[in-house]
């Protein structure tokens, strides 16, 4: 047998080539098609890892005190009671993570059916204060390759205050009879434009699209292909990404939050025929199911108020209640805008939370009857995991200031080490479906959630009967 000849220049050649990689990698991180990028999120970044190297070792010179800690807690009564139950808490977010993780391992995406099979489609884009945004949502919606004769797409004004109208209209001259518009003489919030294009749409499944969204051209079709492949499909979720990313440090940080919230946990949830919310930003809805509760969705009240918040959420909930499955499309991609300042981040969030203390109220009414035909153990899981996180925030938030108050620096050494342990994972999971290192900054979201947002639960289940979006201010808008 010949010995095998060893070629350096080549060898050489394929070194190099993988530094470059590497150095690429690392160049996206702070550039994005040549551009720098704002200097602050380098800085916030290199920031992020000495701050968890000041943490683990801060946790390292003060391991004796948090072994001691926790044995004084231990001693007491409540101490021990809560050392107890906070032992199986972590075994069973051990085992639902991974249960989710098994789901998402089988999960798969429904593949596009043909044109002769695909329904068809209204899409409706509610627009408040949107400007020329909802022009490029609308024109993203027409460059679908989805058969014109299939799809009808209707754009409708909710009273806005700025030039959105205008937008809408020049949009209504491109495309025609592609095109149908409509102006509420008022703002009366999103349901209510959402509930007049159920009324007027014609397709056999509807399609939401938030104004500040962009698709991609075979968005539609991936999207709504689940409903020919399974009967029993009453709605389908799709994969959210962020458009203005290029930039600021939060788009980028929320990112990466949807990436594993979306392709990680709805996948694992769609596994199970239960996705537990279908995003206002692109989702899709099976049209007898919309009109077999629309009275209901749009006359719901939360403690004797109307209920302005999580339309998505409550329309998911509804749907998930007829028995129907709920499922999640990865191939079906919208990019939208988020927030890039603090003040927006959490009212959306807030916003978000009340919506959730809402909606797990509500599908606590039915998630224990015999709603659907076949398992509902999975479904149930997830619903008994989203309660505990509601029901366990004002413990935690409570044992965190307790926690500061007897020994800051061991609080901050213990967290810190928590959240590079169990943010890996994220940035691991971003890193292997995307194969890059923006994966980042899922440490630095985690550390502005902690720090900057732990308070946002306990807030949005005491004021969870309040209205308002929030976010829909012309000052807020750019």
């Amino acid at each position: 047998m010949s010995t095998p000849q060893i070629n350096p220049s080549k060898i050489k050649s394929n070194a190099k080539s993988k530094i470059n990689t590497i150095e690429n990698y690392i160049s996206r991180l702070f550039h994005n098609n040549g551009k720098t990028e704002n200097p602050q999120n380098k800085i916030i970044l290199l920031g992020t890892f000495l701050l968890i190297a000041l943490g683990i070792y801060s946790f390292s010179v003060f391991h004796n005190d948090f072994e001691e800690f926790n044995a004084n807690r231990m001693d007491s009564t409540l101490g021990a009671v809560f050392g107890i139950v906070g032992l199986i808490l972590l075994v069973y977010k051990a085992i639902m993570f991974l249960y989710i993780a098994y789901n998402y391992y089988k999960y798969k995406p429904i593949k596009s059916v043909s044109d002769e099979e695909l329904p068809t489609c209204t899409v409706i884009v509610p627009a408040y204060n949107e400007g020329k945004q909802v022009w490029d949502t609308i024109m993203s919606l027409e460059k679908s390759d989805y058969p014109k004769d299939k799809l009808e797409i209707i754009a409708i004004d909710d009273g806005s205050l700025d030039d959105t109208w205008d937008w809408i209209i020049d949009a209504k001259k491109k495309l025609s009879n592609r095109l149908e518009i409509f102006k509420q003489p008022e703002n009366k919030g999103k349901r209510h434009a959402l509930y007049r294009g159920f009324n007027v749409g014609s397709g056999d499944i509807f399609i939401t699209v938030d104004s500040d969204s962009i698709v991609n051209t075979d968005t539609i079709r991936h999207l709504v292909s689940p409903f020919v492949k399974d009967k029993n499909c009453g709605a389908v979720a799709g994969n959210i990404r962020v458009l203005n990313n290029t930039k600021e440090m939060l788009p980028k940080m929320l990112d990466v939050s949807f990436v594993l919230s979306f392709e990680f946990v709805r996948s694992a949830e769609s596994n199970l025929n239960s996705v537990l919310c279908t995003p206002g930003a692109l989702a899709a809805y099976r049209s007898t199911a919309v009109h077999n509760c629309l009275p209901q969705w749009i006359n719901q009240t939360f403690m004797g108020q109307p209920s302005d918040i999580g339309e998505d959420r409550a329309m998911t909930n509804m749907i998930l209640k007829q028995g129907k499955h709920v499922l999640f499309q990865k191939n079906a991609v919208a990019y939208t805008n988020v927030p890039e300042e603090y003040p927006g981040l959490y009212k959306m969030f807030i916003r978000w939370g009340r919506s959730n203390v809402r909606e797990n109220l509500e599908m606590s009414k039915f998630v224990f009857t015999n709603f659907r035909s076949g398992s509902k153990f999975g479904i149930r899981s997830l619903f008994i995991s989203q309660f505990l996180k509601i029901l366990i925030s004002y413990p935690l938030v409570i044992f965190m200031l307790f926690f500061v108050l007897v020994h800051p620096l061991l609080f901050l050494g213990s967290t810190l080490v928590s959240i590079l342990i169990f943010s890996t994972f994220s940035v691991l999971f971003f890193a292997n479906s995307y194969k890059s290192f923006e994966g980042f900054w899922a440490y630095s979201y985690s550390i502005l959630y902690t720090f900057g947002l732990f308070w946002i639960t306990p807030y949005a289940i005491a004021t969870a009967n309040r209205r308002g979006w929030l976010t829909r201010g012309l000052t807020e808008k750019k």
